[in-house]
């Protein structure tokens, strides 16, 4: 199975590629920070976030289509919480709708509100994927290791990540046994399969986990993220900072000020 499809372009060379990962990452969560505590009204300030994921993305190098569309499996899911929000936030009603014997209106306030989450999710997880995407997943978790950040979640991380695709893998085969012995049946029957495959796979996973624990710690594993690759924070660290800081304090003044 081929598992690069978070890093895939993370071996290019362009300005963001080369930053820090310490950079990059307090550089990113600024930037969800400020998004997150920008107000709903505020449509020029949301348009000046997706000015300056732009011109990160065309520093990257990275393709515009790739991060577009990866950008968009975020929108299900906060459709997916938010869909309602028009119909219960009071305010001026934009739209009514009649469903059986009952009376549904849409408010002016819960359909911005909605939109204004959509909006901030898919800058956060274009944020996100800007990130992933110049920096490999091994400089990633050192560079959380050097921030401080608690190793027990850098190691989740990293565990998460290697071995996400052996999973996937291991459901893979079973699907395919149980396609290959699938001869018809009710739909009960078939959730009764997969309620049975979720069950093999926790064993399977938590067996898996206790014997690679095992291996590790007999091999010297201490915990410590290492990585070939030393980053060291640099002039175009400091002046990429510098630069992201202002962007965002002018953000958040012009956020304060109205």
């Amino acid at each position: 199975m081929k598992h690069s499809f978070l890093d895939q372009y993370s071996d290019r060379d362009s300005l963001i590629h080369r930053l820090d990962p310490r950079t990059k990452l307090i550089a990113v969560f600024l930037f969800i920070l400020a998004v997150s505590l920008t107000s709903q009204v505020l449509w020029p300030v949301f348009s000046l976030y997706f000015v300056l994921i732009a011109v990160l993305v065309t520093l990257s190098t990275v393709p515009v289509f790739y991060i577009f569309k990866r950008s968009l499996v975020i929108i299900p899911f906060v459709l997916l919480i938010t869909i309602f929000i028009p119909f219960f936030k009071e305010g001026e009603p934009i739209a009514t709708f009649h469903i059986w014997t009952w009376q549904v209106s849409a408010s002016y306030f819960g359909l911005q509100l909605f939109i204004t989450i959509l909006v901030k999710a898919w800058l956060s997880i274009l944020s996100l994927i800007v990130l992933t995407s110049t920096t490999t997943i091994s400089d990633l978790l050192h560079g959380m290791e050097q921030l401080r950040l608690p190793r027990v979640m850098v190691m989740i991380f990293s565990f998460m990540y290697r071995y996400i695709f052996v999973l996937t893998d291991e459901v893979m085969r079973m699907r395919q046994a149980r396609d290959s012995r699938n001869v018809g049946g009710s739909r009960l029957r078939h959730v009764k399969t997969v309620g049975a495959m979720a069950g093999t796979l926790f064993i399977r996973s938590y067996e898996r986990g206790e014997r690679v624990y095992a291996a590790m710690l007999s091999r010297g594993y201490d915990g410590h993220t290492r990585t070939l690759r030393r980053r060291d924070f640099r002039l175009a660290d400091l002046i990429f900072s510098i630069c992201i800081v202002l962007v965002l304090a002018a953000a958040c003044l012009f956020n304060y000020l109205h």
